[in-house]
This record gives structure tokens, C-alpha cells and sequence, in this order.
């Protein structure tokens, strides 16, 4: 049983996929949480470019493939089961065959769910990292896969791979669309100035970015100030940074929900401080 380390704690949960499974891992230790996902996501609205790039990995296509989200080898393999299902096992034997680079444990996890492991895991799960990673290796005529982060074209990435002479073969798997409505949003915004929410803890930088969407960064900034951010992984925390908002220190190694919930006790739980999101 968990202990009720969060007794009395509000914090709001912006996730969506996995709301319900962090909602109760909350909620276990005591806190009253705000359900308010801020995006959703969906299946690329055209099925047709996804297939093309399965296929194209399943004939033998493709030298490497970069998995930047566990979400996106998924979603290619329910594209596939859906519209080519006669392809999956073709796919997934040619998936056996190339050299994989993940980008963190999501897209690792995803592969072990195939009964497989990746060749490269960069050792900072962030574009960078993997650059940093692939920096020593001959990518000559290589031709890589890039299983993209929704529809973000991640030029820098691609940009590194073209200039080490590559070819790089992307693949948007899935888009992300609106979730809560603006109402809900504004009222969330409301009761975070307020001071009513204790923590907000953001999973993708996609959640980041469609508050910024509904209020400026100047409300975000002073909205956040009153409460504690945390965030699940390193991405996450550029993101946030990037818009002048600092976050509490994430989990250490292991970027999943359970860690996340372990680090928002540490910092609310008993003898933890609260600290606002702004820059100090």
C-alpha cells in the first residue's frame, strides 16, 4: 500500500494518454489531482506516408532507424495492423535487422515489448544526445530511418545526419490535436495563479506548448510561479526552460510515471518544500 505522502496536495495532470494510470498513482498517496489533459494524441491523418516508409524498411531500405518515442513504433505497427496487415511480419523481421538508436527508455521499452533491444541508446535521451552518440560513427551513404517526435521536422537532427552524408527517411506516425477545451484551460490557469494547485506536472513538451498557446508566456511564467513544475524527463525540462520556466529536479535516470510520482513526493511529501516555476 502507498503511503499518504500527499495528503492534502493538489496537483493538476496535463497527460493524456496515461492520465488515469497517473491520476491513481496520485491519488494513492493522498493527493487531489486536476484532471486536465491539454492535448491529445492521434493517428497520422493519412495513412498512406506511414506505410510507404514500412514498406520501404520491410524491403531492406533502410540501414538504421532512430526511435525518438516509444508512442511512434506503436503507432507504425497499428497503421500497419489496420491497413497492411499482411506487412507486419515482414516489417517486423527487417525491424530485427537494422541498427536501432533510441533516444530514452520510452522508445527502448517499445522495442522490448517486440522481443528486441536497440544497438545505440543515446546516453542523454534528447536530439542532442543523440547526435552526440552518433558523432563517432561513419554515417557515409547510411540510410536512417527517423521516427519523429508528432509532426516536429526536428531539423537539427536531420540537418546532422545530411551533413555526416546520410540519408535520412522520416516518418510522422502520429499528430497531436487539442484536448481540454480553452474554458478548462483558462480555468486551470485561474486556480494555478491563484495559488490553489500545490504542483503541475507536465509529460510532454506538447502539453508545454499548448498552454502557451491559450496564455501568453508572460501569464504562463506568473501562473507557474505560484506553483511547484515538474517534469518528467529532460525534453520536457528544455521546454520548459525555454519559455522561462524551471522545473523541480526530475527523475533521475528512468523518465516514467512512477519516478515522476517519486520525485513529486520528495519535493511535497513530508519535510518537502514547495518552490514556484519561475527563473530565480
Amino acid at each position: 500500500m502507498a503511503t499518504r505522502s500527499l495528503a492534502g496536495r493538489v496537483i493538476a495532470v496535463p497527460e493524456s494518454r496515461e492520465l488515469e494510470v497517473f491520476a491513481t498513482l496520485l491519488e494513492r498517496r493522498g493527493a487531489r489531482v486536476i484532471r486536465c489533459p491539454l492535448i491529445a494524441i492521434r493517428d497520422a491523418p493519412d495513412p498512406a506516408p506511414v506505410l510507404d516508409w514500412s514498406r520501404r524498411l520491410a524491403a531492406g531500405g533502410l540501414d538504421d532507424l532512430i526511435l525518438l518515442t516509444g508512442e511512434g513504433l506503436r503507432r507504425i505497427l497499428s497503421c500497419i495492423e489496420r491497413h497492411e496487415p499482411a506487412l507486419k511480419p515482414l516489417f517486423l523481421e527487417a525491424l530485427r535487422r537494422v541498427r536501432k538508436i533510441t533516444r530514452g527508455p520510452k522508445p527502448a521499452k517499445a522495442l522490448r515489448e517486440l522481443a528486441m533491444a536497440p544497438e545505440i541508446a543515446a546516453a542523454h535521451p534528447t536530439t542532442a544526445g543523440i547526435i552526440a552518440s552518433l558523432s563517432g560513427l561513419t554515417l557515409l551513404h547510411r540510410r536512417v530511418g527517423v521516427q519523429l517526435y508528432g509532426t516536429e521536422p526536428n531539423r537539427p537532427l536531420i540537418d546532422f545526419l545530411e551533413g555526416a552524408g546520410a540519408i535520412a527517411s522520416p516518418v510522422s506516425p502520429y499528430v497531436y490535436a487539442d484536448a481540454a477545451d480553452e474554458q478548462a484551460l483558462r480555468g486551470l490557469i485561474d486556480q494555478l495563479r491563484d495559488g490553489k494547485v500545490d504542483a503541475v506536472a507536465f509529460t510532454s513538451s506538447a502539453q508545454v506548448e499548448r498552454l502557451m498557446t491559450v496564455a501568453s508566456e508572460e501569464e504562463a511564467r506568473a501562473a507557474l510561479a505560484n506553483t511547484l513544475v515538474a517534469a518528467v524527463g529532460p525534453v520536457v525540462a528544455d521546454t520548459l526552460r525555454r519559455h522561462g520556466i524551471h522545473s523541480l529536479p526530475m527523475p533521475g535516470q528512468s523518465y516514467f510515471l512512477k519516478p515522476l510520482t517519486r520525485a513529486l513526493e520528495a519535493a511535497l511529501g513530508s519535510g518537502g518544500a514547495q518552490s514556484g516555476g519561475s527563473p530565480t
